[in-house]
């Protein structure tokens, strides 16, 4: 596999990022037309967002304040500007959080994808995604009827009448949880049903270990993986490159300190953060809760965008200690206050039969005195105290991870 879905995908990076920034203005009006957007990015000039540093100075919406903003203001708690009849279909998540699909083609950006990972035109894929009321379903769907693929809405579960499916319809493509596809593939052997057929898989929403990936490649089955949410669609996905994950077009995506809106220095691990381009349904800087780290220089595959690790982890590390919370936001509200610290690590353990914290820093500038400073503040943020112990720089783990729950 050596072509590219468009050429799009072989752009020069600053041509792409001209390109996206050059959109960003409008989106940013098109979203302040929608009451909370209005509120948050109040006294803002859209015009004068046309850069990653500008777009950095805008407020940071979690995901994790999504089912409270949507009970409180429902469907979508202000943030989406178009009426909900005016959307292909309404979805609901855990939460509750609610999601729009809108009525364009490949609405989830997710026929790139599926062609990186080998999906052709005419080819007939079997899709066990869920279609019950969340998105996950309609998103595979959607994306492989956008390539030109043929759609077998399965859905998860009721392996026999699979295995009845595959048999007459010879589906070349799989999409869904890489668990389901071990599922179906041992009941099939158990069974002695054929899903020979079956020769390329798109897996998300579950880990995909190594040791399931050589599991699954032995079995005959090529398999990618995708990284995507029920609010975006698909944000990144593997290519024959096998190195990280390429970011999906019309996209801007930010990789931002735990806790925070800043960006990360390159190469660590931090916190992933979306613009999504769409005028109907814009997400301004979307922080989703999930790690990564941008990967130095354009994928082997040939295409340009900027390429991640893949998902490390979870960015909210609430930890509760003697009986008060303590947030990544805490932790990096602290750095904001001393410009001499460098990554910062809340580690919280027991001693004796109490809950302790230590706040570990990395700074090139130790003193007692800085060391006495950080404290009071440590104090003054969190209303705990806590031991203080500065590191020289490099010191700490690069995992983002910015409160360590030991106990």
């Amino acid at each position: 596999m050596t072509a590219h879905y468009d050429a799009r995908e072989t752009r020069e990076p600053a041509v792409r990022e001209a390109e996206l920034f050059s959109r960003l203005p409008d989106v940013l009006r098109g979203a302040m037309a929608a009451p909370a957007y209005a509120e948050r990015l109040k006294g803002i000039d859209p015009a004068a967002v046309t850069s990653r540093a500008a777009l950095a100075g805008l407020p940071v919406l979690r995901k994790s304040e999504l089912p409270a903003l949507h009970k409180a203001s429902a469907p979508f708690g202000g943030f989406v500007p178009a009426a909900p009849g005016s959307f292909a279909r309404l979805f609901t998540s855990p939460g509750p959080i609610f999601e729009p699909e809108g009525r364009q083609a490949d609405p989830w950006r997710g026929a790139r994808a599926l062609f990186a990972a080998g999906f052709r035109p005419d080819d007939i894929v079997l899709n066990t995604f869920s279609y019950h009321l969340t998105p996950g379903g309609f998103i595979f769907d959607a994306s492989a009827r956008a390539l030109g693929c043929a759609v077998i809405p399965a859905g998860p579960g009721n392996t026999e009448q699979q295995f009845e499916l595959i048999e007459a319809y010879r589906p070349v493509g799989y999409s869904g949880t890489p668990d389901f596809l071990k599922i179906l593939l041992d009941a099939a052997t158990a069974a002695n049903r054929d899903v020979s057929s079956i020769k390329r898989a798109m897996v998300s929403g579950a880990a995909f270990p190594p040791s399931l990936q050589a599991e699954i490649k032995a079995r005959g089955i090529d398999a990618y993986q995708a990284f995507g949410t029920a609010d975006l669609g698909l944000i990144a996905f593997e290519t024959e490159a096998r190195e990280g994950m390429v970011v999906n077009e019309d996209l801007i995506m930010e990789i931002v300190k735990p806790g925070a809106g800043d960006p990360v220095a390159p190469g660590d691990v931090g916190e992933i953060v979306v613009t999504s381009l769409d005028p109907h349904h814009p997400l301004i800087r979307l922080a989703l809760g999930d790690l990564t780290a941008v990967l130095t220089g354009p994928s082997k595959c040939g295409r340009t965008n900027m390429r991640i690790k893949g998902w490390m982890g979870r960015a909210d590390q609430t930890a509760k200690v003697k009986g008060m919370f303590v947030r990544p936001e805490q932790i990096a509200e602290i750095g904001k206050r001393h410009a001499a610290l460098g990554r910062l690590r809340l580690v919280v353990m027991r001693q004796g039969e109490a809950d302790a914290m230590t706040l570990r820093a990395e700074t090139a500038a130790a003193s007692e005195a800085l060391r006495e400073e950080i404290a009071g503040t440590l104090r003054a943020v969190t209303k705990l105290g806590g031991n203080v112990e500065l590191v020289s720089p490099g010191a700490l783990p690069n995992d983002g991870k910015v409160i360590a729950d030991e106990r």
